[in-house]
């Protein structure tokens, strides 16, 4: 079996909407990036390519890139799977945490695994859990949101 961590941040902005592990979120606000900007599903890409010893995100999806401008992350993480798979591994398990203030993300979980069972990942294999930083640092006082995901592969 092989474990791989990934972590994402972005800055929130206006005129962007907000989406998460595929989602929209009535939000204010949405995050700056190249692609969606879904740092659910970007921490969740970069725990399955640091399992599989291949490099990070912007290695797959470099941002000079215009093929992946405004691009859905579900589709990338799509891109992930199949690389996965050609290298003949499979998920067993993957814990995630997005550390935001505000919106509160309980109410989304559900919706937010189904998304991103789209791109190849059962539902049953994925938690989805949505942390304050109680006003500490850049989460804490709105400017961005984070997230970290986990996940263990095994040979199939």
């Amino acid at each position: 079996m092989r474990i791989g961590i990934g972590y994402d941040s972005h800055k929130l902005v206006a005129g962007r909407k907000l989406i998460l592990g595929g989602v929209d979120i009535p939000f204010e606000k949405g995050l700056s990036g190249h692609s969606d900007a879904d740092v659910l599903c970007h921490a969740i890409i970069d725990a399955i390519i640091g399992a599989l010893g291949s490099g990070d995100i912007g290695t797959h999806f470099p941002d000079t890139d215009s093929k992946w401008k405004n691009v859905s992350s579900i589709e990338l993480l799509s891109e992930i799977i199949k690389l996965m798979k050609r290298k003949g591994f499979g998920i067993l398990w993957i814990d995630s945490t997005v550390i935001t203030e505000k919106p509160k993300l309980q109410p989304f979980t559900e919706k937010m695994k189904e998304k991103i069972s789209i791109a190849g990942i059962s539902s049953d294999s994925i938690n989805i859990k949505a942390k304050t930083n109680e006003g500490m640092g850049f989460t804490g006082s709105g400017e961005g949101i984070a997230a970290q995901a986990v996940c263990l592969l095994k040979p199939v």
